[in-house]
């Protein structure tokens, strides 16, 4: 009788040891559930919080976009004296064969290197008669300094008040003395200064270059050339079709037929 009472209990305590070995499992699988299912929610909460971010930070920009946007648009916008309606200046024969439209930004690099590579085959072309050319300067690089802007600003207080031929010294000029997007950027009577080597008066010159007369302008040209899908600069229009050359040689090429 003894004996079988001790196997008795030997069995209840293997199911005991069972029923806690399957308890103690069952707690564990719990747990790791559990703890998986934190890891995913502090998971979840980290992309919301990013997505959260990110979607602030969206916000700001688009809004601040358009409230520089919107505050440009309340500029005066008045033309300078000379000026096209599509904010450009334009040289050459109205009955040239060839039209072209250049929107450049006088800090740009690549309208600088451009300048460069197709400046005096552009004029000769003019000269001769074969080609017209509207410069369209931008201020899209003030992101970078003020110089953009400012110097889109002069070249119009310079058309206004001292007439196209001036104003192409004056963008020629400009060009010469480019600054790199680096800086250090020319000051604003050094800008006058060149206006003045241009052939303007400085008198004539020095309010609006200072007072950024032509601001309202400028920013205008700025929003009409990104509503027309003008996203870089230099950008190349020969005859109404835009350029789609890889380098300033064959841009050039498709301006006035040289690949120098």
């Amino acid at each position: 009788m003894a004996q079988k009472k001790t196997s008795h209990r030997t069995a209840e305590e293997k199911a005991a040891t069972a029923a806690k070995r399957d308890a103690r499992r069952a707690r564990t699988e719990r747990a790791r559930a559990q703890a998986e299912e934190r890891r995913k929610a502090a998971k979840r909460k980290e992309q919301m919080t990013r997505f959260g971010l990110i979607a602030a930070v969206l916000a700001l920009v688009v809004g601040g976009y358009f409230l520089v946007t919107s505050l440009g648009s309340d500029k005066p916008d008045t033309a300078p004296e000379g000026a096209t309606g599509n904010y450009g200046m334009v040289v050459g024969d109205a009955d040239a064969p060839k039209s072209i439209v250049v929107y450049e930004d006088f800090l740009c690099p690549f309208c600088g290197q451009l300048e460069q590579t197709v400046r005096d085959q552009l004029d000769a072309a003019v000269e001769a008669g074969d080609v017209k050319v509207e410069y369209r300067p931008l201020p899209f690089l003030e992101r970078i300094d003020d110089y953009s802007p400012e110097s889109a600003n002069a070249f119009a207080v310079v058309l206004n008040e001292s007439g196209p031929e001036v104003a192409k010294k004056f963008h020629d000029l400009l060009f010469d003395n480019q600054p790199s997007e680096e800086g250090p950027f020319p000051s604003t009577d050094e800008i006058i200064d060149l206006a003045v080597e241009a052939g303007a008066t400085e008198t004539d010159v020095r309010p609006g270059i200072e007072d950024m007369a032509f601001e309202g302008w400028v920013d205008a040209a700025g929003e009409a050339a990104s509503k027309a899908g003008i996203n870089a600069t230099p950008t190349v229009l020969v005859d109404g079709e835009k350029v789609e050359g890889q380098t300033m040689a064959e841009i050039a090429e498709a301006m006035v037929g040289t690949g120098n």
